[in-house]
């Protein structure tokens, strides 16, 4: 799953959050998923920041 595509899926699930759209059942399930979203940004990010300061050490 590409970046972006984590992110517009976090930012839904947050905004089904905000305006009380998930059902009790859903809302552990959708936490969870949203937890897992996170963890894939922040790798994401992470490996990106790795290789741009391995591509500037370089230069």
């Amino acid at each position: 799953m590409k970046y972006e595509e984590s992110i517009k899926e976090l930012e839904s699930i947050v905004r089904k959050m905000e305006n009380d759209e998930l059902d009790i059942d859903t809302l552990g399930e959708q936490l969870k998923r949203a937890q897992a979203l996170i963890k894939t940004c922040r790798d994401k990010l992470t490996k990106t920041d790795e290789e741009i300061k391995t591509i500037l050490a370089g230069d």
